[in-house]
């Protein structure tokens, strides 16, 4: 199946400010998300985001919240972002396709995943843009998170799925300024 911009969300999960220097490869996750952040922006596609506990992991990371103009965190304190209700109301939390960034792959994007998964919804969890503390927790949940049903993707898969074709003034202005 193809990730369509008219069916999609983009779901950025945890990338906060006291969560990040504990992370593996931190500064990779936040530059792969804002760039999916961009994308999204530029096609109309709707971005949701959550924070978990920000009383004690503090806000979402400041290089993402210029980006991110206009849209409310949902605070969490449940690790699996699919049951804040809160989250899910929100423009684009009707839509069926999910595209998926943030921390930590093997806790909050796994069971966020999952539990998508189980609500019928297409998972599409972009490899660059997800992390862990260390890199075998991630490995051994992009691992599950495949066998569940989730399609592994790359930033660029997304990009050029959600354009669908060249020649347009968007294609032009993306590949111009995004696509690296």
């Amino acid at each position: 199946m193809l990730m369509r911009a008219d069916r999609s969300t983009l779901l950025v999960i945890d990338i906060q400010e006291r969560l990040c220097p504990a992370l593996h490869e931190a500064e990779a996750l936040v530059d792969n998300s804002a760039w999916l952040i961009r994308v999204a922006r530029k096609l109309n596609v709707p971005v949701l985001v959550s924070e978990q506990y920000p009383k004690g992991l503090g806000p979402t990371v400041a290089a993402l919240q210029p980006l991110l103009e206009g849209v409310t965190p949902v605070e969490k304190v449940r690790f699996s972002t699919a049951r804040e209700a809160a989250l899910l109301a929100q423009p684009g939390g009707e839509r069926e396709q999910f595209v998926v960034c943030g921390a930590e792959t093997h806790v909050c994007v796994l069971q966020t995943v999952l539990e998508l998964l189980e609500a019928g919804r297409q998972v599409f969890v972009v490899e660059e843009a997800v992390t862990s503390r260390t890199p075998a927790n991630k490995q051994l949940a992009l691992a599950r998170m495949r066998q569940a049903g989730a399609q592994i993707v790359s930033g660029e898969m997304v990009a050029f799925e959600w354009m669908e074709r060249a020649g347009t003034e968007t294609f032009k202005e993306i590949s111009r300024t995004l696509i690296r």
